[in-house]
């Protein structure tokens, strides 16, 4: 008895450690138990030390271990939780999900003539992450989820609770059921916060539901909330989001700007993955891949595709890059792709892929397809209400109005799409639909304001760092210009008729009340070259003063 007592010592200091998050002392705990002779316990809570620091060999040694010496015990419950935790590592540790599938019956041929307890309820929370994790089988992952919550309840086990409402609240959001799913990822992760689950995995793991379900229906705006507090809770525990909710936390840096800090966690989460988890690594890389995109460095954004290929994300980063390059045939062919892999037209994970699918289809000029597209993406955006997808409605009723030719219809729908996104502080994609609004209002002739459209979008893709995106938005100006610079048939006969295309241009910002200075970086030439434009053109109009210049130009349409 006294050598029991003497072994607990240890065995309890190494959970409090593992509570606390302090793996390294965790380690010290259970090896000191375990030199006095192995328990499953001991070997468990080992297998937790693996688990959390990545170490593949030790979490299968230990597990692997605690799961024969419980069976030795007679103690099936235990056995089984064990084996269910043993498949969860077959998929994240290597990727091998017929192990993982022998791991999960072997539990179930262990656990199902018992009573129910609370190892029936681990083993429902493992069997419904992988029905939706690997089959997109969200009826089976809810149906085990609510058994979980029933479970945790009845036998006071948080963690069971948490992640049951996790789960089965990150299912139904992928169902179109937002109201009740949200409900419920919010109190799985108001449990995960308050310090009721000791695990902190776990805890982790239910902060990760709810990110990432944010993200499938874009309410940026709860995940922030959300991410603030979590943010919150690992320095107060001194413990880091894990690897693969960091990818989904830079998804929500990346929609609010901050992208430096989302390449940071991305880096992070790729090179934690590639260490430890191999087969869960190209989430993070398409999401890396995604972020290279919008900074403008295609090539590299397109090697993270490709190391990623197979990954739903990648499908659509690289629809999105052919549209970039002009390239809409191919676009639409992989957003179709895309599509075929959730067919279930409810399904929240389309939209995405209908947005780029009306953008890819009205190019071609394939509007009925379009409009076919538009109505699937209109209902799964009046199931969800969020903002940025009802923007996403907005610009894609925009994009199709442009291309029939409709410009005063596209631009209020740019308008709509424009006001949303501001709302949810959408910074690059407000920015993009701004040149979309500014295309539609140069078509109207409204040439003013789309040149202010296109400058206020310049300027926010220059502080991202959007370079592709810059590029684009100068060309848009420079063309903007051009068509400026271009005098009314009427005007020809006039002074103005004996200007160069040069100094038409250079007139019409003069007449905007630029300075010589600003019109030099606006065209990219030398002051010293405006100073001899705005000389020549005032001796060819033989006018004294730029006021004087500016007010011919106005009175001819050139301003």
């Amino acid at each position: 008895m006294a050598e029991e007592l003497v072994r607990a010592a240890p065995l309890e200091a190494g959970w409090a450690a593992l509570s606390g998050g302090d793996w390294e002392r965790a380690r010290a705990s259970f090896e000191e138990s375990l030199a006095g002779g192995e328990t499953p316990e001991a070997l468990e809570g080992m297998g937790w030390v693996g688990h959390m620091l990545n170490e593949d060999r030790l979490t299968f040694d230990a597990r692997e271990r605690a799961y024969s010496l419980y069976l030795e015990r007679g103690d099936k419950g235990s056995a089984a939780r064990i084996a269910a935790w043993l498949a969860a590592d077959c998929l994240l540790f290597r990727g091998e999900a017929a192990v993982a599938n022998g791991w999960l019956q072997r539990a179930h041929s262990l656990i199902d003539g018992l009573e129910p307890g609370i190892d029936h309820g681990w083993l429902a929370i493992h069997e419904g992450h992988i029905a939706v994790a690997l089959d997109e089988d969200t009826g089976k992952a809810r149906r085990l989820a609510e058994r979980a919550v029933e479970l945790g309840r009845v036998f006071g086990a948080p963690e069971l609770e948490m992640l049951g409402l996790g789960l089965e609240g990150r299912a139904l959001v992928s169902e179109g059921e937002l109201d009740e799913g949200m409900r419920r990822l919010d109190e799985a992760t108001t449990v995960a916060l308050q310090g009721e689950a000791t695990l902190l995995y776990c805890v982790a793991w239910a902060c990760c539901y709810l990110i990432s379900a944010c993200e499938r229906v874009r309410d940026y705006e709860r995940a922030a909330q959300w991410c603030a507090r979590v943010g919150e809770f690992c320095g107060q525990h001194d413990i880091f989001l894990l690897n693969t909710c960091r990818a989904h936390y830079a998804s929500v840096l990346s929609w609010q700007g901050r992208w430096d800090e989302a390449e940071s966690q991305l880096n992070a989460a790729v090179g934690g993955l590639q260490a430890s988890r191999p087969p869960m690594v190209g989430d993070a890389l398409a999401r890396l891949g995604e972020l290279r995109r919008r900074q403008g460095r295609l090539a590299d954004a397109e090697e993270l595709f490709a190391r990623s290929e197979t990954h739903s994300l990648s499908l659509l980063g690289c629809a999105q890059l052919a549209l970039d390059r002009g390239q809409p045939s191919e676009a639409a062919e992989l957003a179709d792709r895309y599509l075929r892999r959730f067919p279930d037209p409810s399904r929240i994970e389309r939209s995405a892929g209908l947005e780029l699918t009306i953008r890819a289809l009205a190019r071609l000029g394939e509007h009925e397809r379009a409009t076919e597209a538009l109505g699937q993406l209109r209902e799964i955006a009046a199931q969800a209400r969020t903002r940025p997808l009802l923007a996403a409605v907005s610009s894609s009723e925009g994009t199709l109005a442009a291309a029939r030719g409709d410009h005063d219809a596209a631009r209020r729908s740019f308008e709509d799409a424009l006001d949303l996104l501001a709302a949810s502080d959408a910074r690059f994609e407000a920015a993009r639909v701004r040149l979309d609004l500014a295309a539609t209002l140069s078509a109207l002739g409204r040439h003013d304001r789309a040149r202010r459209e296109i400058e206020a979008a310049l300027a926010c893709f220059q502080e991202l760092g959007a370079d592709g995106e810059s590029a684009r938005s100068e060309a848009m100006l420079g063309k903007l210009r051009r068509t400026r610079a271009t005098l009314p048939a009427e005007a020809m006969d006039t002074p103005l008729g004996g200007l160069s295309n040069r100094e038409l241009e250079v007139l019409s910002l003069v007449a905007e009340g630029l300075t010589n200075h600003d019109i030099a970086q606006r065209l990219v030439l030398s002051e010293h070259t405006v100073n001899r434009h705005v000389a020549n053109i005032l001796r060819k109009l033989g006018l004294p003063s730029r006021a004087a210049a500016a007010s011919l130009a106005g009175r001819h349409g050139l301003a």
